[in-house]
C-alpha cells in the first residue's frame, strides 16, 4: 500500500503547491505554509472522531482545504487583486501563517478530546503516516482527476500569471479558471492529507527546484511537479524507514527538515 500511496501523495502535494503559487502569484505559497493542509486535517479529524465513514472523512478534508484557500484569498484580497507584480503580497504569508496557527490550535483541542485508544495513531498520522492505514486508491484517483482537469488549462495559467487584467484582455475567462484552480488544489491537498496526514513543504520545494531548472511554463511545470513530488516523498519515506531502523520516523519530519531551510532561504533572498 505504501509503494503506491507515497508517490501519489507526493504528486498531489507538489501539484497543489504549484497551483497555489499560480493562484496567489507568490512562489512561497504552499498547502502546509498557508494552512490548507491544516484545514483539511482539522475537518478530517472531526469526521474521524465522530466515527464517519471513509468517504465522509475525505469529503470533510476537501471542505477544510477549500475553506482555508477561501480564507487566505478573502483576507489577502486587497493586495492580490490590485494588479500588483507577482511577488509583492507579503500580507499573504502573514495571513496563511495566522490561519495555519488557528488550525493547529483546533487540532490540539481535537486531540485532547479524542479517545486515548486512538490518540497515538492520530498523532503519527498528523506528522505524515505512509504505513498503509488508508486506501491508496483515493490518492491515485484524485491525482488522475486533478491532472485531467488542470493540465489542459496550463496555457491559460501562463497568461494568468501576468495578472487578471492582462489575462482578461487576452481573452481568458479569469473567474472560471480561478474556480477550477481552487477546486483542484483543494482536492489535491485533501486527498494527500486523508491518505498520509500532513506532510509539509513538498509543495514548496519541488515546484521551486523545477522552476529553477525548467522555467515557469505551466505546461511543463505541472506534470513535472507531480512526478518530482512523487519521487521526493518516496525518497523521504525511504530515509524515514531506514535512519533509525527498525523504528520509523514520520515522513513529515523528513520533509520538514529539508523544507524549513529552503523556505527561509527563499524568504530571505526576496527583495524587500
Amino acid at each position: 500500500c505504501t509503494c503506491s500511496s507515497a508517490p501519489a501523495c507526493g504528486a498531489l502535494l507538489a501539484l497543489a503547491g504549484a497551483l497555489l503559487q499560480v493562484l496567489l502569484r507568490n512562489p512561497l505559497a504552499e498547502p502546509y505554509v498557508l494552512g490548507v493542509s491544516g484545514g483539511a486535517a482539522t475537518f478530517a479529524l472531526v469526521a474521524m472522531i465522530a466515527g464517519g465513514a471513509w468517504w465522509i472523512v475525505d469529503a470533510s478534508a476537501f471542505a477544510g482545504a477549500l475553506v482555508s484557500i477561501l480564507l487566505v484569498l478573502g483576507l489577502a484580497r486587497r493586495e492580490l487583486w490590485r494588479g500588483e507584480p507577482q511577488d509583492t503580497s507579503p500580507r499573504l504569508l502573514l495571513t496563511g501563517a495566522v490561519i495555519a496557527a488557528g488550525w493547529g490550535a483546533l487540532i490540539t483541542l481535537l486531540l485532547n478530546l479524542a479517545p486515548d485508544s486512538r490518540l497515538r495513531g492520530m498523532l503519527f498520522w498528523l506528522t505524515g503516516d505512509l504505513n498503509g492505514g488508508a486506501l491508496p486508491w483515493t490518492a491515485l484517483v484524485a491525482l488522475l482527476l486533478a491532472l485531467l482537469v488542470i493540465v489542459p488549462a496550463a496555457p491559460r495559467l501562463n497568461v494568468l500569471l501576468r495578472g487578471d487584467a492582462a489575462a482578461q484582455a487576452l481573452g481568458v475567462a479569469v473567474m472560471p479558471l480561478r474556480l477550477r484552480v481552487y477546486l483542484v488544489a483543494s482536492l489535491a491537498a485533501a486527498a494527500a492529507v486523508t491518505t498520509a496526514g500532513t506532510i509539509g513543504f513538498v509543495g514548496l520545494v519541488v515546484p521551486h527546484m523545477l522552476r529553477l531548472a525548467f522555467g515557469n511554463d505551466q505546461r511543463m511545470l505541472l506534470p513535472a511537479a507531480a512526478l518530482g513530488g512523487g519521487v521526493a516523498v518516496m525518497g523521504a519515506d525511504l530515509v524515514a524507514r531506514t535512519v533509525i531502523a527498525p523504528a520509523q520516523l514520520p515522513v513529515g519530519v523528513m520533509t520538514s527538515l529539508v523544507g524549513v531551510p529552503v523556505f527561509l532561504w527563499m524568504l530571505l533572498k526576496r527583495r524587500p
